[in-house]
């Protein structure tokens, strides 16, 4: 007699409970989409967002050439928030100690003035960071190896907050993979333009809690890129330009939709193979390069020559180059890894570069700047 009254009851606290967890649920992902998106201009390789008691970072490859995505959950040393997705991995800030694979990497600590926090880098080749040789000199910075055949011990030994790693390069990380340690995904090499790689300085700011510098010091950056840009907008030439060097038989170029050809645009020129849509580097024969770029007014070489590098020592490597325009009328544009802090400061000082260039193309529009990465090759 009482038990259809029973099992309706049973049924409407069944049901009741159920729709209390779904909305529950509702919540949760409501206040996930709610967070505070902080502004990222140009990258298109990471997003943020601030939801007070932690940060979600998605990463994934700003040239759009892989599907592959990266989730970090920045929470606060101490703190335990809830609600964190599960596909997030959890990471620890500020980070206080980190191992850097890349100069790229590199480049942003120095930016934020944090190399203290640099333990262990890969390789010391072109390193001029006098902070940094002191650390390594003081065993404060120590190296870890070759891509491929790093000291795993010595890593554990270190024991860092995380270490910094580019996914789609030759990495080596399968002895590093299984230590327990973060490995973060750092693709600001990938970036398109020159600003978009710039702005990941947000993205180690983030990590390294120093939010407010990186806000000031992009802000900088960004603001006399613009300036210069702005400078060669209406130029009414823009020179064509050349850019690499034959090694083993194959000339190493990258496409019309690359880093180096916006900058090129950016300077008031254009890049010899400017109609391609690639935005990778691919490798092409040297009759490829000669039909498409013999004709350009200039020619920009980066490389580590041990001395004096001239037309002479241009023309010994490759009897060829001299028929090249470029090298006719000496307008090869020149930068010596063995003289300039080129990667460790580049990445983070486009706008330097991009004065650099414009002082070569159109001389007359920033006849006061002195050259720091690149000048005309005059010898």
């Amino acid at each position: 007699m009482h038990i259809k009254p029973l099992l309706l009851t049973i049924l409407c606290v069944f049901i009741f409970t159920a729709c209390g967890q779904k909305k529950k649920k509702d919540t949760t992902e409501i206040n996930h989409s709610q967070g505070e998106k902080i502004e990222i201009k140009y990258a298109k390789g990471f997003s943020i967002q601030d939801f007070g008691d932690y940060k979600l970072i998605d990463v994934q490859d700003p040239s759009g050439e892989s599907e592959l995505k990266y989730q970090y959950a920045l929470i606060p040393r101490g703190t335990h928030p809830t609600n964190i997705p599960s596909e997030y991995l959890k990471v620890e800030t500020p980070v206080r100690s980190v191992i850097c694979m890349t100069s790229l990497q590199i480049s942003n600590f120095i930016k934020l003035d944090a190399v203290d926090r640099i333990t262990g880098i890969t390789s010391t080749r072109f390193l001029f960071n006098e902070e940094i040789n002191k650390q390594l000199e003081e065993k404060k910075t120590h190296k870890i190896g070759i891509e491929g055949d790093f000291d795993s011990e010595l890593v554990i030994a270190l024991n860092p907050d995380m270490i910094l790693v580019s996914p789609f390069k030759r990495g080596g990380y399968d002895a590093i993979r299984n230590l327990e340690i973060p490995l973060i995904s750092f693709l600001g090499y990938k970036e398109v333009t020159p600003l978009g790689q710039a702005e990941w300085i947000k993205f180690t700011a983030a990590l390294l809690g120093l939010e407010d510098e990186a806000n000031v010091k992009f802000k900088a950056i960004e603001d006399r890129y613009l300036e210069l840009k702005a400078l060669v907008e209406n130029v009414e030439k823009r020179p064509t330009v050349l850019s690499g060097e034959l090694h083993s038989g194959n000339w190493y170029v990258v496409g019309g939709e690359s880093y180096l050809a916006q900058l090129f645009r950016d300077a008031g020129a254009q890049y010899f193979m400017k109609n391609d849509n690639e935005s990778g580097g691919f490798y092409v024969d040297f009759e490829t390069v000669y039909s498409q770029g013999a004709e350009a007014d200039f020619w920009r070489i980066v490389n580590s020559y041990n001395g004096d590098f001239s037309y002479d020592i241009l023309k010994q490597t490759d009897g060829r180059y001299a028929d090249f325009k470029a090298y006719k009328e000496k307008k090869v544009i020149y930068s010596n890894l063995r003289e300039v802090p080129f990667y460790e400061q580049t990445p983070v000082e486009p706008e330097v570069i991009l004065a650099d260039l414009i002082k070569v193309f159109h001389p007359t529009l920033l006849s006061d700047h002195e050259a720091v990465y690149y000048k005309l090759l005059t010898q």
